[in-house]
């Protein structure tokens, strides 16, 4: 891959062909899509919508099938969404700060590993809230804002090859207390919890260089990894 600034989003289409191939440099983005559908529920209602906001190539589709959503897929990687749309995602092309979709659209916003990737999280925050219905959750996970989360990250995840180099910038993690201020600004009460890794997937992953029965489980520490849910005030309509 050419060189190219950190976090820029034009890495995703040169790793694209990583985003279903087994074992590969996304690997844990799969356990990660996996641990943040499970915080989906079924859906409430007939026609229900959920958001899924940087898609990527749609990874949690597999894993949000049968729970009965219109799954809308924005991102601005039009070669991810075309994974995405072959996945059923419905594909929209646009930024997560400037969502081309109207307000109260969504029943579920799944923001998953992306906010570490915003220049404008309060941007990002006030757009994910807006297409949030009153009553609607929202679902994220992201990478917390200090020494420990940069090491493992950035120096520590690129070096043992858990990160492709360059995808992250540590001047965008974002501490939790920073997130649940940003939200609660929006009506929307966001409760965190730290998440990691299994170490034995980890370690299969790395050395066997494919797909593992790895996972992303609780943890009590926000340290690193953390995921978060909240609802938007307001009666569900």
């Amino acid at each position: 891959m050419r060189s190219m600034p950190r976090n820029d989003p034009l890495q995703y289409d040169e790793l694209a062909d990583q985003w279903w191939h087994p074992g590969g440099g996304f690997e844990m983005l799969h356990w990660l899509a996996e641990a943040r559908a499970a915080l989906i529920p079924p859906a409430g209602r007939a026609g229900a919508v959920l958001v899924d906001a940087g898609c990527g190539g749609g990874l949690m589709a597999p894993h949000v099938a049968g729970k009965g959503y219109r799954h809308i897929g924005v991102d601005l990687g039009r070669t991810g969404l075309r994974l995405a749309a072959s996945h059923g995602v419905q594909p929209v092309n646009g930024d997560v700060t400037a969502l081309p979709l109207a307000s109260g659209t969504a029943d579920v916003v799944a923001a998953g590993e992306i906010l570490e990737h915003v220049t404008d999280l309060p941007g990002t925050v006030a757009e994910l809230s807006r297409v949030l219905r009153p009553g609607g959750l929202v679902v994220i996970d992201t990478v917390n804002d200090n020494a420990l989360s940069r090491f493992i990250t950035i120096t520590a995840g690129e070096w043992l090859g858990l990160a492709p180099p360059g995808i992250h910038d540590a001047s965008l993690f974002v501490r939790p207390s920073r997130l649940i201020a940003e939200f609660a600004r929006h009506g929307v009460r966001l409760t965190v919890r730290g998440a990691r890794p299994t170490l034995g997937g980890v370690v299969r992953w790395r050395l066997r260089r494919r797909p593992t029965r790895g996972r992303i489980v609780p943890t009590g520490l926000t340290a690193v990894l953390y995921q978060g849910t909240g609802r938007k005030e307001g009666e569900r309509s």
